[in-house]
């Protein structure tokens, strides 16, 4: 069950409505960095997940509701971005080849113009659940292994890639509203990379809940090649050396090395084609 507030979870203030800026902020919503994404993400880890301590599930249920609040804002600020279109895109329209391409059937979907129109025509001037080039989110990057420590690792990739575009946005607008929104949202990101990582802490850190799952013995795992780095450069070249190569592993289970990769196994034979499989006779026996 969800309860709603008409009040945002922080303030939303657009200063100078920018058209442009409406496009790029599309992509923290429906992109595969956005808001969409983590939302969904924690929430289905969270109605799928199994443990005797449900702390999990709450934790991940509330910052999932909290991205709620984030698209909210975003698509408001979207929204208030795009106050000032319609009268700039009639003025420039007549001059503008491309908007005329738009109106006449061209194909200009990803133009700014193009955008802009999708935003005027089949939104009324409101946000949508895409991306900045107008391509729907799919569902497709949504990541829910039922694995705590697995699902963790991509929550914190998800944040870390979201961060990178809020700042990007951030450098992006002169804007002191939008600025102030998100400077607000990027300081979220840096607490809920911390929140997946504390949760890893909890499992141990890298020694209790690498190699994940934990729950496999590594004992019927290959132990000549569990900590090797594999060397795929000529003969004669040299492996680029680093804390992978060498040394106790993260999980304190093994030691670094490096393996020259050569081949370990013959050279594949699948036989002849059957008879019925619609091959040429030469490849039938």
């Amino acid at each position: 069950m969800f309860y709603h507030d008409k009040r945002l979870q922080y303030p939303v203030v657009v200063n100078t409505p920018d058209p442009i800026f409406a496009r790029m902020l599309q992509q923290a919503i429906g992109g595969v960095e956005g808001e969409i994404r983590v939302c969904m993400q924690y929430f289905f880890q969270a109605w799928g997940n199994r443990s005797p301590n449900p702390k999990y599930r709450d934790m991940l249920m509330h910052t999932a509701t909290e991205e709620i609040g984030h698209i909210e804002m975003l698509a408001n600020a979207v929204a208030m971005n795009l106050e000032t279109a319609p009268t700039k895109l009639q003025e420039e329209g007549a001059a503008d080849g491309i908007v005329g391409a738009v109106m006449g059937g061209g194909n200009a979907r990803h133009t700014i113009e193009g955008m802009l129109h999708r935003h005027m025509l089949s939104t009324g001037m409101a946000a949508f659940p895409a991306n900045s080039d107008g391509v729907p989110f799919d569902m497709s990057h949504i990541y829910a292994s039922g694995n705590l420590a697995a699902d963790m690792y991509c929550n914190v990739a998800a944040e870390s890639t979201g961060r990178v575009l809020a700042v990007r946005l951030f450098n992006a607008t002169q804007d002191a509203g939008m600025k102030d929104m998100l400077h607000f949202l990027i300081a979220r990101d840096t607490m809920h990379q911390q929140q997946w990582l504390a949760v890893i802490e909890e499992l141990g850190g890298a020694q209790g809940a690498l190699p994940i799952p934990n729950s496999f013995p590594q004992e019927k795992e290959d132990q000549r090649h569990n900590y090797d780095f594999f060397d795929t450069g000529l003969q004669g070249s040299e492996a680029p050396e680093g804390r992978w190569t060498q040394g106790p592993s993260l999980d304190g289970k093994g030691q670094f090395s490096v393996f020259k990769n050569v081949p370990m196994g013959p050279v594949p034979n699948l036989g002849p084609a059957r008879p019925d499989s619609g091959a040429e006779s030469q490849q039938i026996a």
